[in-house]
């Protein structure tokens, strides 16, 4: 019955009206109000994933709950939503991320708390459109879109230097995205439509698959953000508010790494062939000598900005690593499978990994007003749940087996192998480099002596800032001791991927 229900437009229009809603309500509504209402939209939302999991059918690729609608008639596009297995898995973890930032930062904001809950809601609705989207130009709207409520919660709620954040974050990713829009209007004119599946089909030349690719590749690499595209994040997640690191770790950086399993492997995999051990090699870098720098960072939110990106190197590694594997066509597509299926798994993964530490440095910082790692010690002492709770976030930021930090980065290791031992041997670093930075700053934070008074006079997280943690907990230890439900959801998408991917589009 929900297969004929706009369920995805409700799910991109509903938080976009209870924002308003809520905008309308300022200066009538108490506070908590604005909070509970906020909170039932995103619980509602989440609800609303559930009857998309239960009937989405996992033995077939084709897009389902699909909506068409006419739109521009004139210039082919049209305002079409589907979904597959990668969508629905991005959408569940939008949904979800969303309400546990709200949950995480209930106490946090104080200050114009209507537009604060309003940017939310309404990045929210857009993440979940650039997810939906199956026409090129309404996925771009979305993603573009996506810049003003996340420039207007890093440039108002963020830190004292948040302005300066703010402007470099939207310059870096407008600047990239604008490539990514000649991209997409060469490609339409060329298909005669926007829809993706028709960009599928078209025969291209290699220097237009790669003059397409560099567009793609500006586009996205931005918004991961790859090497040496990275250097707007670490600004931009240390002046954020907790709420916003979370969301823009969580989610944000995915959009890039979505846009290249959804457009650039199926529609120039000739460029992606050739140009693989220029990708890889940034991936590694990235692993690497990022996870290096985070070492040596006394910010405890700068140090986690640069692990997202040195854990981000591990999506598309799995991506491009494939494109290397010379060996049988089977075992290049089980490989390749493995290893595009392990990146998929480190962007779920590294969503709930995120949001946790992240909101565990909000936690303290709401309580200190500082980050830096020299005004802690001891924390361990008056805040025993938190330090317990981010111990195991921690571990699974290093990779430990049994948490899903994990699972998705062993089978990028076991996947790379096929395409060189050397590049698997420079990947499993990540399982060196990630338990110092994060298990060295834990040491400092967390134990030894009280570092002065107020470390010793904390209270510990309560209420709905426990619960987030505890979601999250649950989160991450089932999917690291039972992944199978996520892997379920991706296999077929990820076998057709690869049969787009494998096939030359050379005209």
């Amino acid at each position: 019955m929900t297969e004929h229900m706009p369920i995805l437009s409700f799910l991109i229009g509903l938080p976009i009206v209870s924002g308003s809603i809520i905008l309308a309500m300022k200066k009538v509504a108490r506070p908590q109000v604005l909070r509970y209402t906020a909170l039932l939209t995103m619980v509602v939302s989440l609800a609303l994933c559930l009857p998309l999991l239960m009937q989405f059918d996992t033995q077939t690729y084709s897009m389902q709950f699909a909506e068409s609608y006419a739109w521009l008639p004139a210039f082919n596009l049209n305002y079409n939503l589907a979904i597959d297995g990668l969508s629905l898995t991005m959408i569940v973890l939008t949904t979800f991320t969303t309400l546990i930032a709200l949950m995480a930062t209930w106490y946090s904001i104080e200050d114009r708390i209507a537009q604060y809950l309003a940017s939310f809601l309404f990045l929210q609705g857009l993440m979940v459109g650039v997810f939906a989207a199956t026409d090129a130009m309404l996925f771009y709207i979305f993603f573009e879109a996506t810049l003003i409520p996340m420039y207007l919660i890093i440039g108002i709620w963020g830190s004292s230097n948040r302005v300066y954040a703010a402007i470099k974050f939207f310059l870096f990713t407008f600047i990239g995205s604008a490539m990514l829009l000649v991209a997409l209007i060469y490609l339409g004119v060329q298909a005669k439509s926007f829809a993706i599946d028709a960009f599928y089909a078209l025969k291209l030349s290699l220097p237009v698959q790669i003059l397409i690719f560099i567009g793609f590749l500006l586009g996205f690499a931005i918004k991961i953000p790859m090497w040496p595209f990275h250097t707007w994040l670490p600004d931009a997640h240390t002046e954020a508010p907790a709420g916003g690191s979370i969301v823009l770790a969580a989610i944000l950086l995915k959009l890039g790494a979505y846009g290249f399993l959804r457009f650039a492997l199926p529609i120039v995999p000739d460029a992606c062939s050739n140009l693989a051990w220029f990708m890889v090699t940034l991936s590694l870098i990235a692993i690497v000598y990022i996870a290096l720098v985070a070492i040596v960072q006394k910010d405890m939110k700068k140090l986690i900005a640069y692990s997202s990106i040195s854990h981000m190197g591990f999506v598309t590694l799995g991506c491009f690593m494939i494109f290397l594997i010379s060996q049988s066509e089977h075992a290049m597509k089980q490989a390749g499978a493995l290893g595009l299926e392990g990146a998929m798994f480190v962007m779920i993964s590294h969503g709930f990994v995120s949001s946790a530490l992240f909101a565990g440095v909000g936690f303290l910082y709401d309580r200190m007003h500082s980050r830096e790692i020299k005004d802690f010690g001891g924390i361990i002492n008056s805040m025993p749940m938190l330090a317990a709770l981010f111990l195991f976030f921690a571990l699974a930021n290093a990779g430990l087996p049994g948490t899903s930090g994990f699972v998705g980065e062993f089978m990028v290791i076991l996947a790379s192998l096929n395409a060189g031992f050397w590049i698997a041997l420079l990947a499993a670093t990540t399982l060196i480099f990630g338990a110092a930075y994060t298990l060295w700053m834990y040491k400092r934070v967390f134990f030894g002596a009280v570092a002065n008074d107020k470390v010793a006079s904390l209270q510990d997280i309560r209420g709905f800032e426990l619960l987030a943690f505890v979601a999250l907990a649950v989160a991450v230890l089932f999917f690291g001791i039972y992944p199978d439900p996520i892997l379920k959801l991706l296999h077929t998408t990820t076998q057709h991927l690869l049969s787009l991917s494998f096939v030359s589009k050379l005209g």
